[in-house]
């Protein structure tokens, strides 16, 4: 009689499929990017070659940072992004925090407002900010933007933040209670710090709203000195029947995922903590 097999062991048949599906899987993840990066060392009369390196220049690269706008575009972008970052996080835990810890008149109601915004496309969404943006005098202002990208990004992280919350005890804040700390300064000096992990997915996710978004760009903005990139690469590809300007696209497409890679260098250690805390317990 056969022994049974132990829990967790594979054959080798299983095992060669399981590390197959994973190399395919990484395969294409990756071949994309690989092949814009190879792409934007070409000449530019080789950029329909199928070899991988074929002559490679950094001319791509100079022309795209001296004869066009991408700087312009490129610091506009880090503006917005890294305001509506500061802003959104600092919106969403404060009211993740209070959602969490106190019960107040239309908590609840406020919860399904935060939760039923998300269901509406930036489509619908654009008249009705756009007409208010205007009012205000905020058009072709980074100022539109920023508050355009929070309404998007607030009610999510703050349901992700309040879950997160939750997990943290509530003896924490009866402790810094009765060492004399204040609901503010319990928020700040103590369970602010805890919330590292949570504070870093929003504080990503934010950043990436805000970083390749075009719709509200396109619609608040009308001036080429206040481009995000996002819009700004639009000018890249002429309408029919002119094809894109590939020379200029593909580093512009390497270029843009330095700050988010950035971003995402110091915040990877928190993401997985901060993604799954919320789960187990709400």
């Amino acid at each position: 009689m056969s022994k049974p097999r132990p829990r967790g062991h594979r054959s080798p048949l299983a095992s060669i499929g399981v590390h197959a599906t994973l190399l395919l899987t990484t395969f294409i993840a990756i071949f994309p990017v690989v092949w814009i990066a190879l792409t934007s060392i070409k000449p530019k009369d080789k950029l329909g070659s199928l070899a991988l390196i074929d002559d490679p220049t950094l001319e791509n690269y100079r022309n795209l940072l001296t004869n066009t706008d991408f700087l312009i575009w490129f610091r506009n972008s880090v503006v917005v992004a890294t305001f509506t970052m500061i802003f959104g996080v600092a919106m969403a835990a404060t009211a993740g925090y209070a959602i969490s810890r106190y019960n107040f008149p239309g908590k609840r109601s406020l919860m399904w407002t935060f939760l039923i915004t998300q269901m509406f496309p930036v489509a619908i969404l654009i008249v009705p900010i756009y007409a208010i943006m205007s009012r205000l005098g905020l058009i072709n202002t980074h100022a539109s933007l920023v508050i355009a990208y929070c309404t998007v990004a607030v009610p999510f992280c703050t349901w992700m933040l309040r879950g997160y919350f939750d997990t943290i005890p509530r003896d924490l804040d009866e402790a810094a209670s009765v060492d004399g700390l204040g609901p503010y300064g319990t928020f700040w000096r103590v369970v602010l710090p805890l919330a590292r992990p949570g504070l870093a997915v929003t504080m990503f996710y934010t950043f990436l709203t805000a970083w390749g978004e075009v719709a509200y760009a396109s619609a608040f903005i009308n001036t080429n000195d206040k481009f995000t990139l996002a819009y700004g690469l639009q000018t890249f590809v002429p309408r029919p029947p002119s094809l894109p300007l590939w020379e200029l696209m593909t580093p512009a497409a390497i270029l843009i995922v330095i700050p988010a890679g950035i971003v995402f260098f110091f915040a990877q250690k928190h993401l997985v903590a901060g993604l799954t805390a919320g789960g187990t317990k709400g």
